[in-house]
Formats: structure tokens, sequence, C-alpha cells
């Protein structure tokens, strides 16, 4: 490997490493009470290798949240497209929930994400997530109404239905962080018991 693109190497992962870091300590301590000396320690770096890649704590904030805005886009893209609407969120719920259970930093990642609504640093920040969170919410309780079609998903509000499958999300990102190996896979039958009519009486 050539000097220069061993060089891009080693600082892309260095970036990665920092932004690993970041998303575990603002997912702990929330983003008001981090420090760039917080996350240089996570990190195993010195403060002045964070300041090399982030001008400030709310730049890597930034970063963080607007590729969880592309993730957010991205996801929203799948679940708009042909295919049978349970397969589709069966397949979205096991995708998170595998995330969730391999201890990765997927869980702390989705409490950060929930922070950039409420914190709006940079400002500005809070609206591009609510544009990209809206988009998947809308496929995904397109998803639900066309299932509600074919009597395969419970009756009910899509949009209200929609709310509540992504709270119980939301609470086992939370239950990841607290109770951390203990939390196993929650099981993907057992989340879309709130949706589906599968194994109802």
């Amino acid at each position: 490997m050539r000097a220069a693109e061993h060089n891009q190497a080693l600082r892309e992962a260095t970036r990665q490493s920092i932004e690993a870091s970041a998303v575990r300590v603002f997912a702990r301590h929330g983003f008001a009470a981090s420090s760039i000396r917080h996350i240089a320690e996570d990190a195993g770096l010195s403060v002045g290798s964070i300041y090399r890649h982030y001008a400030s704590k709310e730049a890597l904030f930034d970063e963080l949240l607007a590729q969880a805005s592309t993730g957010l886009a991205a996801a929203a893209e799948e679940l708009a497209g042909v295919g049978d609407p349970l397969e589709l969120v069966r397949g979205f719920t096991r995708e998170v929930l595998t995330d969730f259970a391999r201890g990765g930093t997927a869980a702390e990642f989705y409490l950060v994400v929930n922070q950039g609504f409420l914190t709006d640093t940079p400002a500005g920040t809070a609206a591009r997530l609510a544009l990209a969170q809206r988009s998947l919410w809308e496929a995904f309780a397109d998803l639900v109404r066309r299932g509600q079609a074919t009597g395969r998903f419970v009756a009910g509000d899509p949009a209200q239905l929609t709310a509540c499958y992504f709270a119980m999300l939301s609470g086992l990102a939370n239950m990841r962080l607290v109770v951390h190996d203990t939390l196993n896979d929650a099981g993907v039958d057992i989340v879309l018991r709130l949706l589906t009519t599968e194994g109802r009486p």
C-alpha cells in the first residue's frame, strides 16, 4: 500500500474509532453532559486527535446525526419497495433486533438519534432528522395499511400503530443499554404481535 493510501486508511480508522466512542458517550451521558475529553478517553486518543478530525463536539454530534438521516432515508426507501408487507416488516424488525442483540453500538446509536430530536444542535439538526423519520414512518404506515387490507395486520389507525411499534423499538434500545448482556434478542414474533394477526385466536 502506498504511503498516501496508508495514511488515508489510518485517518478513516481513527474517525471510525472516534465516532464509535462518541456514540457510546452521548448515549450514556447525553449530549449536554458529554465532552470531547470524555470521547477521547473512551477512544484511547488525545483530545488534540479528536480536534484534528472534528472542530467541536457539536460538529461530531451533527456528523453522527447526518449519518442517521441517511440511514433513515435508506430504510424508508427499502420499505417503500415492492413486496409482501408482512415480509418487509418482518425483515426490517429482524435486522433492528439482531443489531441490538449483537452488543455493538446499534442500540446506543438509536438513543443518540432520539437525543438529536430534542437537542437541535447545531440548529436545524432536529428538522433534518424529522424529515427523514417522517419518510420512514410514512413508508411503514403504508405497509401496515396494505397488510390490513389483506387481513394479516390488526385493525387500527396505521399511523398510531406505527408510532407504537417504533416506541417499542426505542424501549428495547433503552433496555439494551441498561441491562447489557442479560438482554437477548426480544424475538421478531413478539414485537410483531403488536401489528399482525398471526398466532391470534
